[in-house]
């Protein structure tokens, strides 16, 4: 008789090694999800302002797009599974920095490379600047477009699970002051353990098997060159990105930069907020942070079939518009009862929308390309969320604790509104995931064939098939991965 574990592998999309990605990211979400409530507390307990952290908050992100970009530009040459297995340990030694030290400037310094302590309230799917690596690892572990999207359903459970398993070790006696003051040993416990969980992260990574990458042939050396050195080097080199890659890539860039200012105005902001509007400890927002993610685990799995029924472009944008609507009224909430309530509204609609996003860009980007296109397209999302944190800080300091709640409502209904523009009419009954013939820019004839034939075999990466200049009356279904580009796949 086969094992529970067995039985959970065979029928999980990507089997075994999905399941140790998953279980990286469980224990990964766990680690932000517990910082996450504990480091805005302490150091708002240290004196620090909104502003304060809002410049810290800005810190983070800023070095973590730089370190995301970079990885996700490295990770289709030299493989994705280092970084899966490397960046963690940032985190790791970042919790023992945390656990040591109390000296300003040396916090800084930790918190920014192991991206420590900007949090995104129950846990915010987020896993750390590793995360292009972690998508396109997962993403080629499956075929099928249903797959994928149950996968990345799997994803967002997984998330949910381990913001779970953080909010409710906040609750217990590991996050008790102790000592007079505040100062490294106050939750000196609770620093080793998100240390101690970020390592068993990296641990688990370990033996995932990766396809080799495929960086495509080198072109052959001129008469006459230094054959070994240059045909190494060229060899070495990924190819140039193709049109089909970087017409996406454009896309992306208005509507994630629109959903990355709103985000950083309201997300890493979320425990600070409760802490400041309702007086909540660690233990209350634990508690709030635990109900909330117990709920998203019985609702992840919702996304795969809602997209089924009534189209991704539509759910997503649905959802979105919902998300956007709940911050100003989460402002106004009189209680933290109210308040907790609505946010776990909140945060099962962002987590459905955020699985489906996900995997509708890994299905349009080509397989070689995913790590590169996951990290470029979040780039405009990481830069503008890095300077949100600072604004929002002073908002809350100057103006009022609800300004950056309502700034932020605004800007999601316009990323909403943006989705759907782009995403949810037709242009020319074409299709950008796509390139047009004759539309192949250099460096971009080796694959061109592959992708043709592809198309002409299989669906687009939506399931349906695209409607051609020769089918000028068909009908595109909400699902195509129209001419107006994509998004892909943030927090919020």
């Amino acid at each position: 008789m086969p094992s529970p574990a067995t039985v959970i592998r065979s029928r999980l999309p990507g089997g075994r090694d999905a399941g140790l990605l998953l279980s990286a990211r469980v224990l990964m979400s766990a680690q932000r999800a517990l910082v996450g409530v504990i480091v805005p507390i302490y150091l708002a307990r240290r004196g620090f302002s909104a502003t304060e952290l809002g410049v810290l908050f800005s810190v983070i992100a800023i070095v973590a797009a730089l370190m995301s970009t970079a990885i996700g530009l490295a990770a289709d040459r030299i493989g994705r599974r280092v970084f899966v297995v490397s960046v963690p340990l940032l985190a790791a030694g970042a919790g023992l920095v945390f656990a040591l030290s109390d000296v300003t400037a040396v916090l800084f310094l930790a918190a920014a490379l192991g991206s420590f302590g900007r949090g995104a309230g129950a846990g915010g799917g987020q896993i750390g600047p590793y995360q292009p690596a972690e998508q396109a690892l997962l993403a080629e572990k499956v075929g099928s477009e249903s797959d994928r999207n149950r996968l990345f359903g799997f994803i967002a459970s997984a998330s949910a699970v381990g913001g779970l398993v953080g909010s409710a070790l906040a609750i217990t006696p590991l996050t008790s002051p102790t000592g007079p003051g505040v100062g490294a040993a106050t939750y000196r416990p609770v620093f080793l353990a998100a240390a101690a969980l970020a390592l068993l992260a990296s641990l688990c990574a370990l033996p995932v098997r990766e396809q080799p990458a495929n960086p495509g042939p080198a072109p052959p050396p001129a008469p006459g060159s230094r054959r070994r050195l240059t045909g190494r080097r060229r060899a070495q080199r990924p190819a140039r990105l193709s049109t089909r890659s970087r017409t996406l890539i454009y896309r992306l860039a208005l509507t994630n930069g629109v959903n990355g200012a709103a985000v950083g105005l309201f997300g890493p902001f979320i425990t600070y907020w409760l802490y400041r509007r309702y007086g909540a400890g660690p233990v209350a927002i634990g508690t709030l942070y635990t109900i909330a993610n117990l709920v998203t685990i019985a609702t992840n799995q919702l996304a795969a079939p809602i997209a089924g029924r009534h189209g991704t472009v539509r759910t997503v944008v649905v959802v979105r518009i919902l998300q956007a609507l709940a911050l100003p009224l989460l402002a106004l909430m009189p209680s933290l009862a109210t308040a907790g309530a609505l946010y776990t509204a909140r945060l099962v609609v962002q987590r459905i929308g955020l699985a489906l996003r996900q995997s509708f860009v890994m299905g349009a980007a080509p397989p070689s390309e995913r790590a590169r296109v996951a990290a470029l397209s979040q780039l405009p999302t990481q830069a503008i969320s890095a300077v949100s944190p600072t604004l929002s800080g002073y908002l809350f300091d100057e103006v009022s604790l609800a300004a950056p709640f309502v700034i932020a409502g605004v800007l999601q209904l316009a990323n909403a509104l943006l989705f759907q523009y782009f995403f949810g009419r037709p242009a020319a009954g074409e299709s950008a995931a796509r390139p047009r013939s004759g539309d192949v820019a250099e460096g971009d004839e080796h694959e061109q064939g592959d992708e043709d034939a592809a198309h002409s075999e299989k669906p687009d990466p939506f399931g349906q098939r695209l409607p051609t200049p020769q089918q000028p009356g068909a009908e595109p279904d909400q699902n195509e991965f129209v001419e107006r580009g994509g998004e892909i796949g943030n927090p919020g």
